[in-house]
């Protein structure tokens, strides 16, 4: 497919804003915080049984566990997304890949909240490269509590088609500014992602995508040499070095980009610091010892 005729399938293609309100619970929290062996950030330390505190804050990013899109079993795919949604381009055969985003937080995200997402779509732009025929979408996304903006995020989405036993090429977003390119610094964090822990996050996100639990699919038909580690649980994984080793800082900002797939089975090592001469930056980088960073990332602090 061309780059024009790709093109010409989202051309009329302009959904607008969506709105959607959830309260956040703690039950997800203290699951992830399993996952990751932590303890949970919503109750009290040292402390067992005595339930989340109210008003306890979410740690940066952990918002992700709510807002959750639902779908009815016959509504998915055969990759296993949804076939159709509000922000899903019409292109034919299409594929999916989370590239990086961005977010700012101007107050935390605390357990009890009722809070307002407001969602729209702030740039659509196809592309031609060595990759094939690829869309790129950012979404927008704005957090409010009775009014106050607590977040704005913004997703970097790559869509591309892919026919049956067409092989597979990897599309990776080129990234606004260049980021660190190795794993190193002073803050360390490690993940092992065996099958359980990815069917225990994509349950959690309530993700039915099959490149992350369905070895056969993973290999035979999206081209992969095994189970994909979820994008966003890389990100959330950099956010743990400011979250274990600088507790006493607050996240302004978070700016992230998905460089390389990452696998089950293979020991995630991440890593990063505060930047010489800027106190209130941080590099941070997560990937395999033996090869390139699967996911760069910046923070600043207040």
């Amino acid at each position: 497919m061309a780059a024009n005729e790709l093109a010409e399938h989202v051309a009329d293609w302009a959904p607008g804003p969506v709105e959607e309100t959830d309260r956040i619970g703690a039950w997800a929290a203290r699951a992830f915080a399993d996952v990751l062996d932590q303890p949970s950030p919503v109750e009290p330390a040292g402390v067992g049984g005595t339930g989340p505190v109210a008003g306890a804050a979410l740690p940066p990013l952990w918002h992700r566990f709510h807002f959750l899109e639902r779908a009815a079993q016959h509504e998915l795919g055969e990759d296993g997304h949804v076939r159709e949604s509000h922000f899903l381009p019409p292109i034919p055969d299409r594929r999916r890949m989370f590239a990086g985003g961005r977010v700012e937080w101007h107050s935390p995200v605390r357990v009890g909240d009722e809070v307002v997402r407001r969602s729209e779509i702030a740039s659509l732009t196809p592309k031609s490269g060595r990759s094939g025929e690829m869309l790129f979408v950012t979404l927008r996304h704005e957090f409010r509590r009775d009014g106050e903006l607590l977040l704005a995020e913004e997703e970097d989405l790559v869509y591309r088609t892919q026919k049956p036993g067409e092989e597979r090429r990897v599309a990776v977003a080129a990234p606004a500014e260049p980021g660190p390119h190795t794993a190193d610094g002073p803050w360390t964090a490690r993940l092992e992602p065996d099958e359980v822990l990815l069917f225990r996050f994509s349950a959690l996100t309530y993700n039915a995508h099959r490149i992350h639990h369905d070895f056969p699919y993973v290999t035979q038909v999206e081209g992969f040499p095994g189970l994909v580690v979820h994008g966003p649980l890389l990100a959330l994984l950099l956010l743990e070095l400011p979250r274990r080793h600088a507790p006493d800082r607050t996240v302004r900002s978070f700016e992230y980009r998905l460089r390389a797939p990452a696998f089950a089975g293979t020991t995630v090592l991440a890593a990063g610091g505060p930047v010489d001469g800027d106190p209130d930056r941080a590099d941070l980088a997560a990937g395999t010892a033996d090869g390139p960073p699967s996911i760069t990332g910046t923070v600043r602090f207040r």
